[in-house]
């Protein structure tokens, strides 16, 4: 490739990106739309491998994926929002018993100067919300109201994403065949490995990694109610979504945990403590026996200091579609540099000349 191609081609990838991130608000329904459809292809390749037509196997798979999210909508959410209310509720008693419990216990171990934590003013500001829910929720209609054409925009792009989806899941192998036949003939087989080593990292992330979040979520949650912990599916739930980042759902959930026990029971109490311990313990010990090895395995390899500023990089480019992609995105660009780096090791810039590489003669 002479040196004016290269640079067409770094011209071109950068317009590209430029323009996707222009074009970011109304390509986020297409974006949502191609992860539920790459999702939900291999069902549909399951499905038509039993003698069902592709488009009886996508109307099957998404009357699936509308159950689960009727379910998620009818019982889990409701569950998770009652939640959330009583830990609004629960604030100020909260920061009650930091202030006078907790915290002069940890300022007698650390010898700190007596006053050194104030929360007066945290506590009265939460205090003086506390039964204005009614207000808060007319000031978000009251907004939403206002601005109707952004709400508007928001609900069109919100039923965009199923109709977008489906049309994706049906004509999904015949998009990747017809693109497959637009490849250069000489650089197909290259293409056609570096695609697939992708797919296999994608597959294991969105089919495998967030398996794994649900497994870990249920298990915290169930756990921690069967301990009696009054929040406990809300720390569950989130303990498994922070399970997105390696060894981050099991701190976040057993240090939430550890701290509402406490405050629930007022003190050191035996039982909650080593319940919240076990619960913790067998979550870790199933996702790093059986979870992660049979749903994952080592098929990602990104590290966890990569996981986070993916997150945060896709997050602040993007928003929360940005989120959604930055693990696929990083899984992709880690496949890329796999390979970068196997081409710099066997290019010339990496190796040694003959004459660098002899040894200074020993001395006599």
């Amino acid at each position: 490739m002479t040196d004016s191609r290269r640079w067409m081609w770094l011209i071109g990838v950068f317009l590209l990106g430029w323009l996707i991130y222009l074009l970011s608000p109304v390509l986020s329904p297409f974006l949502v739309a191609m992860l539920l459809a790459y999702m939900g292809d291999p069902l549909v390749d399951r499905l038509e491998r039993h003698k069902l037509s592709r488009t009886w196997g996508v109307v099957l798979v998404f009357s699936l994926f509308s159950l689960l999210l009727l379910v998620l909508l009818l019982v889990l959410i409701p569950m998770l929002g009652r939640q959330l209310v009583r830990l609004y509720e629960l604030a100020p008693q909260m920061l009650d018993w930091l202030q006078h419990q907790a915290l002069p216990w940890t300022q007698a171990q650390l010898g700190l100067q007596e006053g050194f934590w104030r929360f007066d003013q945290i506590k009265e500001a939460l205090s003086g919300h506390l039964g204005k829910t009614t207000d808060i929720v007319g000031a978000v209609l009251a907004q939403a109201t206002a601005s109707s054409l952004a709400l508007l925009g928001w609900l069109g792009n919100l039923l965009l994403i199923p109709v977008v989806a489906f049309y994706l899941l049906r004509d999904w192998d015949l998009m990747v065949a017809k693109l497959r036949g637009l490849l250069p003939r000489s650089r197909e087989s290259r293409v056609v490995q570096l695609v697939g080593e992708c797919h296999e990292v994608l597959g294991a992330f969105m089919r495998g990694q967030l398996l794994v979040m649900l497994a870990l979520a249920f298990i915290y949650a169930s756990g921690l109610m069967l301990v009696g912990l009054e929040l406990g599916l809300l720390i569950g739930v989130l303990a498994g979504l922070a399970s997105i980042v390696p060894y981050m759902g099991f701190v976040v959930g057993f240090g939430s945990a550890v701290v509402a026990a406490l405050f629930q029971y007022g003190g050191f109490e035996a039982y909650p403590l080593i319940g919240v311990l076990v619960v913790f313990g067998i979550g870790q010990l199933l996702e790093g026996t059986v979870l992660t090895p049979m749903l994952v395995g080592d098929r990602i390899g990104l590290h966890p200091v990569a996981v986070i500023f993916a997150i945060l990089a896709g997050g602040q480019l993007f928003g929360f579609v940005g989120v959604l992609l930055a693990l696929p995105m990083a899984a992709i660009i880690m496949v890329l540099l796999r390979h970068a780096h196997d081409f710099y090791k066997l290019s010339e810039l990496y190796g040694e000349s003959s004459g660098d590489s002899q040894e200074p003669p020993s001395p006599a």
